[in-house]
């Protein structure tokens, strides 16, 4: 993963932690992501875009 520091003042909101969809699945398989006992796979289409599914 590519970790960008990125300089935020002390009146703006953290941002959002950042990660390329091609580093999470470099093989082109689906990435399984998992919250609570919920399995979620995130996958790039042909077209390039990102579907998440149960």
């Amino acid at each position: 993963m590519t970790d960008v520091a990125v300089l935020t003042t002390a009146n703006e909101p953290p941002r959002p932690k950042t990660y390329d969809a091609h580093e999470l699945m470099p093989d082109g398989n689906p990435a399984c992501i998992v919250l609570g006992d919920q399995s979620y796979y995130l996958r790039i289409t042909r077209a390039g875009k990102l579907i998440l599914t149960k």
